[in-house]
Formats: C-alpha cells, structure tokens, sequence
C-alpha cells in the first residue's frame, strides 16, 4: 500500500489522534466527577447522592420508618452507582442526627463501628428536614439518568446546611474539605447577615474535644485546626480521655497510644477503653511517670492532638468555587431569604385564587346567573363562556384579574347541590378570613428581613434544644516533641577515643536521653559543640563533659577555669550557652593553640562552688595555695575570654566547697488562656520564685492544692485562684453549711502541704459550698437579710477582719449573721500598706502647680501624681531610695474579689467561680 493510499484510507474512516480523545474525554470526565459525585452545592449543602437519598426518603414518606434497603432500592431509580454507595452516603448522613431519624445499629463514628446491614436498619425523614428541606413549588426539577423520572437540581434547603454538616470529598484535580459547624451559633450568625454584620464562625465537631482555631482563616486553603482531646488527671498514676478529636476513633486512638509505648515515646502500664454511650479511655501510667508530662507527650507523640487542614471548595453556578466559610454563610442566608420571598408571593398568590374564585361562585350564584336562559340553553362550551362574559361584565372591575375560561370551567363543574345550599354569610366570613391572610402576606413581603430573622429564631426555638456547642475553643501552647520525649535510650561516651552515642554499649554509660534530644559535648581542648543524639558520633577527643543540651536554657551556667596555650595564664569564667548551629565547633578559650581546660563544671541552675587552686612550686612564690569563689565571677557570653585566675603554673584545682545559685528567682507568669505557666512576660504574673517556693491553687469546691513552677504542670478548669504560696497571707471566706443551709464566715492561713496533696477547707457535707473568698486585709461586705419573723428586710456592713479572729483551715467560723441571708455585696477590699501609703501621701502632700505643659510621661519621671484635670496636682516627696528589685515593683498577682459585686447567695453555683482578666474572682 503506497503513501496515497494511507491517506485515502485516514479519510475514510476520519482518524481522531489519540491525543485528542485522552484531552476530551478527561476533561468530561473530571468535570463529571466535580459536579455529579464528589463536590457539594452551595445552597443545598449536598452532593447527588445525598440529594436523591433525601428525595427518595421524601417520596416514600408516610411517617413511619422505611428498611435502609428500601430507600437504597428506590434512590437506584436516581443514582447510577449502585447500592452500596448509596448505603454508604446514607449512614453517614443517618450518624449526623440531623436530617434523618435512625432506628436500629447505625454504627458509632466516636468508636468507628460500622453500622449494621440495610435490611437491619430502618430510617425516615426528621422533623427539621421536613420543614426546611423540601418545597415542590420552590424546586427545579430535571430528568433523572435514564429520563423516566424527575428528581430536584438542587433542594430548596431555608437553612445553611452545608456549614452544619461539613462535607469532605476528592474529585479530580481538586478537594473539599468543609468542618461542620454549631447548629445555633449558626442560626445567630444568619441573623448577623440579615442585620447587615459580616458574621465569624468557627467549627464545631459532635465528638468535643479542645480546639485552636487561631490559623482556621476561615476554612480556605492554606488554615490550619488544631483539635485535642480532653484529657484530665484522675489521680496522680491515672489519666482519662473523656472527648476525642475530630477524624479519629477510640479505635485509633488508643492504637496510637500503644504504639507510642512501643516506640519508648511514653511510659504506660496498661490502658482500658471504657467507652458506651460516652468516652472513656483510662491510662494507668508507670510507676514514677509524670502525668502532666504524660499529658504532653499524649499531644504531641499520639492522635490526642491531630492537625486538620480545611479546603472549602463548593459548586456554584455549574463550577467549583473556593470560598471562605463566612461567604457561603452570607450566600446561604440571602438564598434561604429570597426562597422564604417566593413561598410567600406563592402563599400569596394561591390566596389571591381561592378570593378569587370565592367572589366569582358568589355573584354566579347572588346574581341566578345559573338560572339565566342564555346560560341555561347554551349548546356547548365556547357559547357558555361568551354568556357567561356578558353576565360577569359589570363585576369585573372589582375583580383582582382577567377571568379566564378554565374559571367558567370550575364554575360549571359546581353540582347543583352545592349551589343551592350556599351560605352567603359563610362565604363572606371565609373570604374576610382569606383578606386578613392576605394582608399579613404583603407585610411580611414588605418586611422580608425582619420576617426572616423571625424565621430563623423559630428554628432555634424548635430545634436549637441540645444542639449547644461541644467543641472547647482554646488556644494551644506548643508541645516540642524534645522536651517530653520520654528518656528512653541509654548514652554513652568514649572520652579518649571521642565517641558518643547509644550504640557504644562497651563504653562508659552517662545518662538517659531521648532520640529527640541533642547533647552537648566539651572537649578538654576548650571546645564545645552540639550534636543530635545517634548511634555513634565522633566529637573529637579528650572529652571532658557530655550533656543534654536544652535549647533557650539560660539558666544553665557553666564554670570554667582554663590555661591559655601561648602566655600560660590560667583564666576563670562562667557562662551559659545562647544560641547555637548544630555540629559547629565553638571554642571557649582564646582561641591559642596548646590551650587546654583545667577545671569544668555544669550547674543547671547556676550554682557557684569554691575552688582550691595549688600552684607549682616556684621560688618567687610563697604561698601555693589559695581559694576562689566562682560566685565572685561575673556571668558573661561563652565567647568572652574570662578574668585572670592567676599568671603562674597551676598544679591542680580541686572543689573545696558546692555552692548556692547566684541566679536571681524564676519570673514566672500564668497564662489563662492556654492554662500554663511560662516565663515569656505572657498572662498574670506570679512573682518570682526560688527553689522551695510552690504555687497555691484554690478550685471553686472550696479546696486547695499545691504545685511546683515547673512549666509543664497542666492546670484544673475549675481552678477560682492561683498565686506564689505565702503561708502567713491570711484569707476571708465566706461559705454554707451543707447541713444546716447557715452562712458562716471564717479566717485562716493556707498551709504547706505536700505537693499534689488536695485538701478543703470548707465543710464537706453535702451541699456546702464556697460563695466568697478574699486575701484582701480589711474585706467590707454588706449583708442584705430578712429579720425576725415579719422578715423585714435588712441591711448591714461588715469588716470581715473583725467578725473573726484568724483560725484554723479546718475551723467551721463564725454564722455570718442571725438573721435570713438573702444576698452580699462585696463593697471594697483594703489592704493595710495601701492605707499606710495613701497616710504618706496625705502628709507629704506639697502644693505645686504642675502646669499644664507637663505631658503624663514627664510627671511620672517627676514623681508627679497625675490627678483630675479640675483638680489642684499633687506632687508626693520621695521616700529614701531603697534597693528593691525593679521587677518586685510590678503588681503581684492575685486573684482578689473586684470591688462592688453583688452575689445572689441562693443561686450562688461554685461551679460559676473564675478569674476574670485581672486574676481576681468573678462569681455570676
């Protein structure tokens, strides 16, 4: 076959490149699965297959439950994928509890049990889809897949749908992934839009659980959620998960705990999956494990803290959009009010008719036009209309419309029995009935906003009950994975080789680290450097110390005596180690060659030994002993070359005592919002604190625990106070007597307890509980009661320091008054130095105009007080400079009742106890 006859075929069968079928054909199919399968509207929320489920569950609706597999077979007349697809998509719609009422095992999504066969399971339409979802007049129909039936477009959904259930699908070339979202923050935030405010929704998941949304960016691409399961401390050997995050189960949970076991990252001795209706997940720890570590370590090494990426994509207008969530709220809420405008103008119009018609039986029958001869020897139809026209002439211009011949159809078809029993008043009646409906149409047409937010609260109102918000929003610190990884592995170091690692098993053992952790290495040769934690790493030789480096930590100060290698001067420094690069050297002398490290110690928390340093001897030198206080070495950069120790030989140095640290306290705040401590200047601040001091925190039960300043202690969420222990500050409290319902205030001091110990402090009986407590020295109440037996109504002021001495925590008090106690008030708390400071002022008061010219920050340079602009200034005369810490002159904080706050003591609930944004106590 020649080249001619190649091409005489290629037009004979018109030859299609392969190339172009694989362009065409992908494209059609990619858009199918876009639009048709994995990618949810809009303004309905659902995709195809979750639309013809709730179609056919509609169809088949007679108020009873209908099999699973029933609803599967008739959604096959719909959906052209089979059943099990279909059976899948309606479990997962069933497990909402939202838009379909289950009966039977329809699996759990907290535990990931799959629900039981359609044959088993029976379902049928909830009261809420049966009045938001569904409206024959309002939807747009079109031909199902093989044009045998007809099936909706999209439902005429009056409720953003979409955002309450969340959606998550994969299609080709994209993905969703939309968070479902609070039924009633929903709702409210619809009315936001309808009132002009942009509004901000955040998720809400069905299985609880903490999460941060501070990166959501308002589930676009490129946010973030954080989502962490509640976990509290049981006792200090037992942990329980009560809510988990949302995309996981119990199931793979819990195998994500053991695997965190088995990997070393944790410690535990067994744990119990106790979950039924609720959550409950036990963890027993081991023997010596920290709980609050344990804690972290769960975030961090297991999946009671996932990551979740949203992805809002949606189909609008035929194409995929990405939108954020607040938007398709915003479209949402404009679609459900233009959908509630067409029911209306359709209500209005239908009212419009049966008037209509109403008026037309009515003068056909008034006016005999039944009995006319023309209407009575019509021949046909065509001449019925045309007498029936002459005859309805003259009403015409009262009518609302043209009368038409299929209204002359309905007129004829009255049976003649009906006619002559037609009640005249009764149909007047109906039809004022019927004008009254029509009137509050048009205004509700007129007034469509406010018409709609009457809408969307009647939906609250109906079926907001038990929908409240699940999901704790929080914001999260963040766990490093270094910092509570367990210290699983054993390390050890070849110093005169210059080896270290956990592989070296021959070697000399140092200590217990983690995988995650890096060491820090010093050689004899005044180097340092910092290392990740291997199986074997040559570091050089001669080492003189290997440790766990702690990135940040400026509390780990190093000692350091050295011989510089060209003049021999032996060197004294003390340093800590800032920021560094991993596997660099950083030499620690004076860089000269022979220089050589006599003495080397690590003090992790500053610590300053005395040395005795022995001289070589020399016949110039008489004395060839001598001590040396490092604490007498001021702490600098590991860069700086040190201070002289001494210009001649040193034979050897040896510890002559262990010191104290040199460091100043720990400034330690408390940050509310993520529960922690830190030392970052974030929250309230504590005070600062030296080894023995603990912190003190009062829980609203009327109970106290102590707790070290470590900063991976996790805190209580019904914790009313925290502050630095100081056990000679005396508190106020004003608490009920279980027992006998009587009022009692008492006096006393928080003692020294063992760390993790909890104790009352109020009577435990029963329905006793806590209403006031204060630290202030002079707390004045007022106390409103009934007196006698006309309860007459009462008020009086106490000073609380003076209705009783300062007792025991364990003493019962004082009854706060004879009479019936109805309600307190909290008019001021005083402290004593601040009477005596404000004394001081008074007498030291000079009077000297300031001027006007003096801005607030040169008063306060000045010593100025700044005072009401009417107001003559005052200017205080300084008292004798003291030398006080600059930071002890910031507000310590406390957790004091705020001034002129009134406590209904009836209704008083413990549980309504908390710190406002001062770090003083609120009670609601």
């Amino acid at each position: 076959m020649d080249e001619n006859d190649y091409k005489n075929e290629e037009t004979l069968h018109n030859v299609t490149p392969l190339s172009g079928l694989y362009e065409n054909w992908f494209l059609d199919y990619a858009s199918y699965v876009i639009l048709d399968r994995a990618v949810p509207h809009i303004f309905d929320g659902l995709k195809p297959v979750q639309r013809r489920i709730l179609h056919s569950l509609k169809e088949m609706d007679d108020g009873r439950f209908n099999k699973a597999a029933n609803v599967i077979g008739n959604t096959m007349k719909y959906h052209p994928h089979g059943d099990a697809s279909i059976g899948d998509a309606m479990v997962q719609i069933g497990q909402k509890n939202l838009l379909i009422d289950t009966q039977g095992n329809w699996g759990d999504p907290v535990t990931g049990d799959s629900a039981a066969a359609p044959r088993y399971i029976e379902a049928r339409l909830s009261k809420f889809a049966l009045e938001v979802v569904f409206n024959p007049d309002t939807t747009e129909w079109q031909s199902s897949y093989d044009g045998r039936n007809k099936e909706p477009v999209t439902l005429p959904v009056k409720f953003p749908l979409l955002l309450a259930q969340g959606a998550e699908g994969i299609a080709v070339g994209l993905a969703t992934k939309v968070m479902p979202h609070n039924f009633i923050e929903l709702i409210d935030a619809s009315i936001e839009v309808l009132k002009g405010n942009r509004p901000d929704i955040l998720p809400d998941f069905m299985m609880g659980g903490m999460a941060d949304f501070s990166n959501y960016n308002e589930g676009q691409r490129g946010g973030k959620i954080r989502v962490r399961a509640k976990i509290s401390e049981l006792d200090k050997k037992t942990l329980v998960i009560t809510e988990i995050p949302f995309s996981t189960t119990t199931t793979n949970l819990i195998d994500s705990i053991i695997s965190a076991n088995d990997k070393g990252k944790i410690k535990i001795k067994k744990i119990e999956d106790n979950t039924a209706k609720d959550v409950e997940i036990v963890v027993h720890l081991a023997p010596g494990i920290s709980p609050d570590v344990t804690i972290d370590a769960l975030y961090a090494f297991t999946n009671c803290e996932v990551s979740i990426s949203p992805n809002t994509c949606i189909i609008k207008g035929d194409k995929p959009h990405f939108m954020s969530v607040n938007d398709i709220l915003i479209e949402s809420t404009h679609y459900t009010k233009n959908l509630l405008k067409r029911e209306l103008e359709i209500k209005l119009h239908d009212l419009q008719e049966r008037i209509f018609f109403s008026s037309l039986l009515k003068i056909f029958i008034q006016e005999g036009m039944y009995k006319h001869p023309d209407y009575e020897n019509s021949a046909n139809f065509d001449e019925v209309v045309i007498v029936l026209h002459q005859l309805f002439e003259p009403f015409k211009p009262s009518l609302y419309r043209e009368i038409l011949p299929e209204d002359f159809k309905k007129l004829i078809d009255k049976p003649m029995s009906s006619i002559t029993r037609f009640d005249v008043k009764k149909a007047d009646e109906q039809m004022a009935n019927l004008e009254k409906e029509i009137k509050g149409v048009k205004h509700d047409l007129r007034h469509l906003t406010d018409y709609a937010i009457a809408y969307f609260n009647r939906l609250k109102e109906k079926f907001g009950k038990g929908r409240e918000r699940k999901t704790e929003i929080r914001a999260f610190d963040k766990v490093e994975a270094a910092q509570v990884a367990l210290a699983n592995t054993k390390f050890y170091v070849s110093r005169e080789d210059g080896f270290v690692g956990t592989g070296l098993k021959k070697d000399e053992y140092v200590f217990d680290c983690s995988d995650l952790d890096d060491i820090v290495v010093f050689r004899e040769d005044g180097v340092c450097l910092i290392t990740k934690v291997q199986d074997k790493t040559f570091v050089g030789k001669n080492i003189l110390y290997v440790g766990v480096f702690k990135k940040n930590d400026e509390r780990t100060i190093y000692n350091m005596v050295y011989k510089d290698g060209k003049t021999g001067v032996a060197y004294i420094k003390r340093f800590a180690i800032g920021g560094v690069t991993r596997d660099k050297e950083y030499d620690l002398t004076k860089g000269t060659k022979g220089s050589k490290v006599l003495y080397f110690t690590a003090n992790p928390n500053g610590e300053a030994e005395v040395i005795n340093v022995a001289l070589k001897p020399m016949s110039k030198l008489r004395k060839l002993t001598f001590d040396h206080d490092f604490s007498e070495t001021v702490i600098k950069g590991r860069g700086s070359q040190g201070n002289i120790l001494t210009k001649y030989a040193i034979k050897k140095i040896t510890l002559k005592s262990k010191g104290v640290s040199t460091l100043a306290g720990r400034k330690i705040w408390y940050d509310p919002t993520i529960q922690r401590l830190n030392e970052n200047g974030h929250g309230r601040y504590l005070g600062e604190f030296q080894a023995e001091d603990k912190i003190l925190c009062v829980f609203n039960d009327g109970s106290y625990e102590l707790s070290s300043f470590d900063l991976s202690n996790h805190f209580d969420d019904k914790m009313l106070r925290i502050e630095k222990l100081d056990v000679e500050k005396v508190f106020s409290c004003i608490h009920i007597d279980g027992k006998s319902k009587n009022y009692y205030v008492k006096r006393f001091v928080f003692e020294d307890l063992a760390i993790g110990k909890r104790m009352g402090f109020i009577n435990e009986e029963p329905g006793s509980k806590m209403v006031l407590l204060s630290s202030a020295d002079h707390p004045i109440i007022k106390i409103e009661a009934l007196k006698g037996k006309s309860q007459i109504f009462d008020e009086q002021e106490l000073d609380l320091s003076e209705a009783i001495d300062v007792k025991g925590i364990k003493a019962q008090g004082n009854k706060l008054s004879q009479n019936d106690v109805q309600a307190v008030e909290l008019l001021s708390e005083l402290n004593d130095k601040d009477e005596i400071q404000e004394g001081i002022t008074e007498e030291n008061e000079v009077d000297e105009d300031l001027g006007e010219e003096d801005s607030p920050e040169e008063n306060l340079k000045t010593g100025n007080t700044i005072t009401d602009k009417n107001e003559k200034p005052k200017k205080i005369i300084k008292q004798e400079k003291q030398d006080v810490d600059e930071e002890e002159s910031k507000p310590q904080f406390t957790s004091n009742l705020a001034a002129v706050k009134k406590i209904d003591l009836e209704i008083t609930n413990p549980d309504d106890i908390k710190l406002d944004d001062k770090g003083q106590t609120k009670l609601f």
